[in-house]
């Protein structure tokens, strides 16, 4: 019976993204020049994300999550260099000019980021953050673009917003600000909103309220998502599919119901591991972890970046690179032990 649930969502799944791609990247690479050398956070990325499609990247600090779509979005540091493909809606993001990109940004894709506060500014008042967004990128004029921010702060359900609306950001508690941030990224109706660990400051009740409030702007506005997180219960609670990232590379893709039931991947099997869980006696009181420490990004293993972590590892995984591969219908990993160990 669960079997034939899991096959039914997947169906479903496929029917509702057979529409447009909205953002499709190829061998994306992001590094960093340091003075000790090169740092490859982002190695040779290749996934696609659809309209009304919530994805979840998720994995360790400094897996190459946040890098990977801050290259994207043209917003990486001075010191850092991105090749490869990114296509959004068709059109290619990788080298794009200042004044190209900035069209783009908070227009066709949005992003929100984990602290309001260094997003918002705090010397404007909220209704000015907001309606810059309608007249730059839809050229509303600023009674029209009053009107529009002040229902979309009711959409995002910021009370009292007719109120609210020319306050500065310091007096709007931190699920507030957080909201205005959500309304800010959704004014322009973007086809790509990728969310930064947008929940994690906040309590489990506003977290709870912020995760339903994007997947009822997913539904409304078909708008693809991106959830970039380290907290597996945000994934499980919002995204279709998720990524797993490990040293700037994608080790495991799947439909979310098949990454929490049947991981595959060592990494991601040891990621919900260590997940604390309500259902289940934790045996002498410790929590469950992945031995070991994250690789040095400077000096990748010539093998795979896991195996000295990994209790499976075998010669073959020390010395040779696993590629990610089509393991199942829908399903994509990158371990030797998946492949057969020959």
């Amino acid at each position: 019976m669960v079997c034939v649930m899991r096959l039914t969502r997947v169906i479903a799944r496929e029917v509702k993204f057979m529409s447009d791609i909205i953002l499709e990247v190829k061998d994306l690479c992001a590094s960093f020049s340091t003075p000790e050398g090169p740092v490859n956070a982002v190695n040779n990325l290749n996934f696609t994300i659809r309209a009304g499609e919530a994805m979840g990247v998720v994995g360790e600090s400094g897996s190459g999550k946040s890098q990977t779509f801050l290259a994207i979005m043209g917003l990486l540091a001075a010191n850092g260099t991105t090749t490869g493909s990114a296509k959004l809606l068709g059109q290619e993001l990788i080298g794009l000019g200042m004044d190209e990109i900035n069209k783009i940004r908070g227009h066709t894709m949005s992003m929100i980021f984990q602290d309001p506060m260094t997003s918002l500014n705090p010397y404007l008042k909220v209704s000015r953050q907001l309606t810059e967004v309608l007249v730059q990128h839809k050229g509303a004029s600023e009674k029209e673009a009053r009107v529009q921010a002040l229902r979309m702060l009711d959409r995002v359900g910021i009370p009292e917003a007719a109120k609210r609306f020319d306050m500065y950001p310091h007096e709007f508690s931190g699920g507030m600000r957080q909201r205005v941030m959500i309304a800010m990224a959704l004014l322009c109706e973007p086809a790509l909103l990728i969310a930064d660990e947008p929940t994690t400051a906040l309590d489990v009740t506003v977290q709870a309220q912020i995760l339903g409030l994007m997947r009822e702007l997913k539904d409304e506005f078909d708008t693809a998502i991106v959830m970039i997180t380290h907290d597996l219960g945000v994934v499980a609670g919002l995204c279709d599919t998720v990524n797993v990232m490990y040293a700037g590379r994608i080790v495991e893709r799947a439909p979310v119901d098949f990454v929490f039931a049947e991981p595959r991947h060592p990494y991601s099997q040891g990621l919900l591991a260590s997940t604390p869980r309500l259902d289940e006696k934790i045996h002498d009181n410790e929590l469950v972890t992945i031995s070991g420490q994250p690789p040095n990004l400077q000096r990748l293993p010539k093998g795979c970046s896991f195996a000295p972590r990994c209790v499976h590892a075998r010669d073959r995984c020390l010395g040779e690179r696993p590629v990610l591969h089509q393991a199942l219908p829908d399903r994509y990993n990158a371990c030797h032990m998946e492949e057969g160990w020959s």
